[in-house]
């Protein structure tokens, strides 16, 4: 992993480790990131998801309750 050294607002990094609870500045900023690209990320994957079309075999099929497949 490279190491990257930046400005950031001290008050903003208080801020924002205290809303995430991170024990840490790269945590913190770490998480920034990943929050980031999935909120970036989501638009297109509903998209996905609404353009996704179904078989007629899968219309209607029954549904499996995760938690008994796991017993």
């Amino acid at each position: 992993m490279a190491i990257t050294s930046i400005d950031i607002d001290q008050e903003e990094l208080r801020h924002a480790k205290e809303l995430t609870g991170a024990a840490s500045n790269r945590e913190t900023v770490d998480l920034a990131l990943r929050t980031l690209i999935a909120v970036r990320r989501q638009p297109a994957a509903v998209e996905r998801i609404i353009a996704r079309r179904f078989s007629e075999d899968q219309i209607d099929a029954p549904t499996v309750d995760p938690a008994e497949g796991a017993r």
